[in-house]
């Protein structure tokens, strides 16, 4: 027993260690975009809560101040009203991101409702006085006697829903220029303050609107430049072609419109609907006395969203629409006198 030794333990032979295989690049790059594209959909989901939750907000937002400033219209406080006014168009212009197209127009058309009315009551607050639409006279050669001017036509009637969702409340009286031909016309500040202009039915003409205009319509026009100067609410072009329009508002709506360029300087999103062959540029027409009519538009003149355009026939959210462009910029007039 004492002879005998106890067996030894057995101790098997270590084995090198096998790593693990490595997955082959492909495989680790389809990871790779597969964990990308988890994290852009997280992140689309996460704006679209946000956008809607944005959204929901500023539309209350905009229904609360639209309540008092047709209270105050209500009540005769014009000026507070006015200010009001003024904050709601800065809230629209400031919500346009957030909002569909179809709540976009609808704010504006509220506002443009609501800049007819304090303008329609600030009018019964003014003296009247009778506008006509005429035409420029132009100055008799040396040795003539002056030719009577001819009364212009006005411009047909239209119905009057058009009117009221434009921003031209109806009775409101008007000025402006209609069936005219290769002439130079022009309004001064006194004829156009807080006026609601029309220039219908002009061919080839080269208007100047220097003052501060309440609303412009500008119908059925062709071949014409129009060089207007601030205008406190909407501006709204219709059936014109081969136009250049130089405008300054806080809503610019243009309706079938062709071949036409505009300088603007707008403080919420243009709209164009039923267009082709448009383009934008910023506002270049400057005169003695503008900075005045600015001041007395309530334009603000630190916005300018002369690039931002709805097109209501184009609903491709991610590509541009074909129908309007911007104008390049050497391309772009800056002196138009």
């Amino acid at each position: 027993a004492e002879g005998l030794r106890a067996p030894a333990a057995f101790v098997a032979p270590l084995q090198p260690a096998v790593p693990a295989p490595v997955p082959p690049e492909r495989l680790q790059r389809r990871e790779a975009e597969r964990l990308q594209g988890v994290e852009r959909q997280r992140q689309k989901k996460d704006a679209q809560t946000v956008k809607e939750e944005q959204s929901e907000f500023l539309l209350a937002a905009f229904a609360r101040e639209r309540e008092v400033a047709e209270a105050l219209l209500a009540a005769g406080r014009l000026e507070e009203a006015g200010a009001r006014l003024q904050g709601l168009q800065k809230l629209l212009t400031e919500s346009v991101r957030f909002l569909a197209p179809y709540e976009v127009r609808k704010g504006q058309e509220e506002l443009a409702r609501l800049q007819g009315d304090l303008a329609a009551r600030r009018q019964e607050l003014q003296p009247k006085k009778k506008f006509a639409f005429r035409t420029l006279k132009k100055e008799a050669p040396p040795g003539k006697e002056p030719a009577a001017p001819s009364p212009a036509a006005p411009c047909p009637a239209e119905p009057a829903s058009s009117d009221t969702a434009e921003g031209e409340p109806g009775g409101t009286p008007l000025c402006g220029f209609s069936g005219a031909e290769a002439e130079e016309l022009e309004l001064g500040p006194a004829e156009l303050l807080q006026r609601d202009v029309v220039l219908c039915e002009l061919r080839g003409c080269r208007v100047r609107l220097r003052g501060n205009a309440n609303t412009l319509r500008v119908r059925d026009c062709r071949g014409c430049t129009v060089l207007c100067g601030p205008v406190s609410t909407s501006v709204l072009v219709d059936g014109c072609s081969d136009c250049v329009v130089v405008i300054s508002c806080q809503q610019l709506r243009t309706h079938r419109t062709r071949r036409s360029r505009f300088y603007v300087h707008v403080t919420s999103r243009a709209v164009i609907e039923d267009c082709t062959e448009v383009a934008f540029a910023p506002y270049s027409w400057s005169y003695p006395g503008i900075e005045g009519d600015f001041e007395s538009s309530g334009l603000d003149r630190s916005t300018n969203n002369w690039n931002l355009v709805n097109d209501f026939d184009w609903l491709v959210a991610d590509q541009p629409s074909p129908n309007w462009s911007l104008i390049p910029e050497q391309e772009r007039i800056s002196c138009w006198d």
